[in-house]
């Protein structure tokens, strides 16, 4: 059966979408920008395809089914907004285009189980710690397991780290310059706890009082990008509640991804009840970077020898956020410490959120690209702002037979690198 999409469901969104339609020129200058389209060679796995394409959906041209394969394999990357010289906003045609095909849509019961497993784990950093330990029990079952499921147990480490437990308030050392709202994150808080120690440590150390607000939850960034819109307005709204942004200069974030995300409430919420409330909330949030790039530090500790990094620009930070220059500018500041550029530093490594699980095999193509080009900088260690490239990058370095440390960009800002 062919499922078309009724105009009369595009709701609020209806005009930034079509905004995003309109502008599109079909130069074709986001197409060395696009990672699928370096991976697959096809223009309907393009942004310029995939523009059409849904296009064609929405006037009722083409049914979700000729779609929605090609518009699945978009990572949402946003490295075309970046090359687009006519300025399209394609996460806003994108992130409603998905929570409205989302809706009819069917799967297969391993397709189901895997986003359920997802949708279900990773915003929720109790759950997803339960998942990890099990998962390394399971990993004996791997060869007998679906893709998506192999590829779960391949992103989670050989051994968690211990928990680590953050206090409501950390005072500022000496006197008080600002004051913070920190977003502990999910998965992050499970996978590498250690970034937040180091967040509210380089924070603290430069006078700034940081909350960590204790009913703060996962900030909805993955649900959001997978369609799954209902759950990111249920888990924004309990933000908007923990978070007292009155009492704050900011709301902090340290990883990429979760500041897109919250920078794209607006859209979330158009013409919802607390459209007001989302708009003011992504107001507020800034990446750490950022922040303290505005506020200007301290000297950092000098590492204890030179050390050549590669810096990877997350997506979610250089294109959605086009932050690119502050990292670089803090980083800087780090006595022996020399940063070197990526070849293709703008492409995706293949992480963006769920995408290694729902596409394993494009995301490990990327993967792998994305490793070989930091190799190819001879760096002793790569440094980047999102849990996810941290995880995916690792990953696809160990599989090449390498191992280089690598660290967020606030551990370096704190010296706590081995």
């Amino acid at each position: 059966m062919r499922h078309s999409i009724p105009v009369d469901s595009l709701g609020p969104q209806a005009p930034s979408m079509a905004e995003a339609v309109a502008s599109c020129v079909h130069c074709g200058f986001c197409l060395p920008a696009c990672p699928t389209y370096l991976a697959l060679g096809e223009e309907m796995d393009s942004p310029r395809g995939r523009i059409l394409l849904m296009k064609g959906a929405l006037e009722g041209e083409l049914s979700q089914e000729e779609v929605l394969p090609h518009v699945d394999r978009c990572l949402g990357c946003l490295a075309c907004v970046t090359a687009c010289p006519s300025g399209v906003e394609y996460g806003e045609l994108l992130t409603p285009f998905r929570e409205m095909t989302e809706k009819g849509r069917s799967r297969s019961a391993m397709e189901e189980l895997s986003r359920t497993l997802t949708n279900q784990t990773l915003p929720y950093p109790g759950r997803f710690r339960a998942a990890a330990i099990l998962g390394r029990y399971t990993k004996l079952l791997k060869p007998f397991l679906p893709a998506a499921l192999q590829t779960m147990l391949d992103l989670l480490p050989e051994r968690l780290p211990p928990r680590v437990a953050l206090p409501r308030l950390a005072p500022a050392r000496g006197e008080r310059r600002a004051r913070v709202a920190l977003l502990s994150g999910c998965a992050q808080q499970v996978l590498a706890p250690g970034i937040n120690s180091a967040t509210v440590e380089v924070l603290t150390s430069n006078s700034v009082e940081v909350v960590i607000p204790p009913r703060q939850v996962c900030c909805g960034a993955l649900s959001m990008h997978t369609g799954a819109a209902d759950q990111a307005r249920a888990l924004a709204r309990r933000n908007f509640d923990a978070f007292n942004l009155d009492e704050v200069d900011a709301v902090v974030t340290n990883a990429a991804g979760c500041g897109s995300g919250m920078h794209e409430y607006p859209l979330l919420f158009a013409g919802e009840a607390e459209e007001l409330a989302a708009r003011e909330f992504a107001d507020k949030v800034q990446d750490v970077t950022v922040f303290l790039d505005a506020l200007g530090i301290e000297p950092p500790p000098a590492l204890p020898a030179p050390m050549t990094v590669a810096y990877h620009d997350a997506c979610h930070l250089a294109h959605a956020q086009g932050v690119t220059d502050a990292p670089r500018r803090l980083l800087a500041a780090v006595q022996n410490l020399t940063l070197v550029p990526i070849p293709e530093g703008e492409i995706c490594c293949g992480s963006a959120g769920s995408y290694n699980i729902d596409q394993p095999e494009i995301a490990a193509e990327l993967g792998q690209r994305k490793a070989r080009a930091i190799l190819s900088t001879g760096a002793q260690a790569v440094i980047t702002g999102n849990i996810g490239c941290m995880t995916q990058i690792d990953n696809h370095l160990r599989r090449l037979g390498k191992h280089l440390p690598i660290y967020h960009t606030v551990e370096l800002l704190t010296g706590s690198v081995e």
